[in-house]
């Protein structure tokens, strides 16, 4: 018996050169922002959810799960801290994508990702981020 991949997957999965956080994008771009929530606290717990959307407490994350839109600031940060945790814990786990967001890394100046993720300019600190996690995937 086989499962069945989605053509998409099939394609970027195949495509020489991929960047390993390209599938990641798509879902993070697909999924209605409740899910992409819901999701995004399977892989990094409720409060870190919390921390990076700029919300005082996790009761914040619950409403947005049951579907209350957030104020439009922390969505796009949500989103793309989805693609970052989803890629991290695919290759190598919950625990890792966790301890990757919160620790100092090097590739950012020893600067933690989750607080460039909720403090900073998204456009400026996006690829850095990027970058750092592409690095730490190849081994780097």
């Amino acid at each position: 018996m086989s499962t069945f991949v989605p053509p998409f997957v099939a394609l970027v999965a195949a495509a020489p050169g991929a960047k390993p956080d390209l599938l990641a994008h798509r879902e993070s771009t697909a999924l209605g922002f409740p899910a992409l929530v819901e999701a995004l606290t399977g892989i990094l717990g409720k409060k870190l959810t919390a921390y990076i959307g700029s919300a005082k407490d996790t009761r914040a994350v619950d409403r947005w799960m049951a579907g209350s839109g957030p104020y439009r600031a922390p969505e796009p940060r949500l989103r793309f801290a989805y693609r970052v945790a989803k890629t991290l814990a695919d290759h190598d786990g919950a625990h890792v994508a966790q301890s990757w967001l919160t620790g100092l890394n090097p590739e950012l100046d020893d600067r933690t990702p989750l607080r460039l993720l909720r403090e900073g300019d998204l456009e400026a600190v996006g690829p850095e981020i990027l970058g750092a996690l592409r690095a730490f995937l190849a081994g780097g």
